[in-house]
């Protein structure tokens, strides 16, 4: 049985239903999530889990099945899982998925008192798209617009922390050549590929390079600073050159480009890559992370 007849039923590991099902925090059809709150009667910290799928596909029951949701509700942590436009539907480009993100956050902040949540105990992750996605939120600068007529636009887009699973460096994707070692790109199929991600509907006649203000949106790893919340990586690819698509949008090298960049900064970071030798001496999981930073 689904729900809209397109999603599975928002049942978690553990058998229980989420506590509320396709809330929606705006106008487009994909604006939706779950959210599983954790009993008590204080308000609770939550964890916001982005769905992967190359901003292209992928729901919000990616992570239903998940045993860490079952350790976080244990200990107290809530549970959100959501939904966002893909990157082929106006206004185009992953900024626009990212957005989607973006406004749940805020949206769950305006509502916090429905949702038995501490605005100020909040955190995201994902795999892949929802681990670039997590990472945006984290070391971009606050995105409330005080003076919006929305009222969920106002409120606060910082989060404590953020957990990538997977997760590319950047997506200011002209510099991957750079930080994991591809030849530049020129090929035309793989230039039309990147004016996509940058929302645009061709690279024909276009500088791609002089795009300054999208790609600096778009380069979250640029945005890291000191100031910026801690974050934990875990990349389970092997290394060596890769061969296709899905080898180069998930290869560890984006794990240690991020790893390379928090130490230049001196940002915390846990990250796991062992294709590459790289963990961290605490051995924390995600779970225990998030349990140490949120509670």
């Amino acid at each position: 049985m689904t729900e809209n007849n397109e999603y599975p039923e928002a049942i978690n590991a553990a058998g229980v239903r989420a506590t509320f099902a396709n809330e929606r925090y705006g106008e487009h059809e994909r604006n939706t999530f779950d959210i599983w709150l954790a009993d008590s009667e204080k308000p609770t910290p939550l964890a916001i889990f982005i769905h992967g799928g190359g901003f292209v596909g992928g729901d919000k029951s990616r992570y239903y099945d998940s045993e860490d949701w079952i350790r976080l509700l244990n200990a107290g942590i809530s549970i959100a899982s959501i939904n966002y436009r893909y990157m082929f539907e106006p206004p185009y480009g992953i900024l626009a998925s990212m957005y989607d993100s973006k406004r749940c956050l805020q949206y769950i902040r305006a509502n916090a008192n429905r949702y038995n949540i501490d605005k100020e105990r909040i955190a995201c992750s994902g795999g892949s798209a929802g681990a670039g996605t997590s990472l945006w939120l984290a070391f971009s600068d606050d995105m409330a617009d005080a003076e919006n007529e929305d009222p969920i636009l106002r409120e606060s887009t910082k989060i404590v922390c953020a957990a990538a699973f997977s997760t590319q460096s950047t997506y200011d994707i002209l510099r991957w050549p750079e930080l994991i070692g591809i030849p530049p790109y020129q090929n035309p199929e793989e230039l039309l590929a990147i004016a996509r991600v940058f929302g645009l509907k061709s690279a024909d006649g276009i500088d791609l390079f002089a795009q300054h203000k999208i790609r600096e949106e778009l380069d979250f790893m640029e945005k890291m600073t000191k100031d910026s919340p801690p974050f934990f990586v875990f990349n389970h690819y092997e290394g060596g050159i890769p061969t296709n698509e899905d080898e180069l949008n998930h290869h560890p090298l984006h794990a240690k480009a991020l790893k390379d960049k928090a130490d230049k900064v001196s940002t915390e970071a846990l990250v796991y890559a062992p294709a590459l030798g790289i963990s961290d001496s605490s051995g924390k999981d995600v779970v225990e992370f998030f349990i140490e930073k949120l509670l």
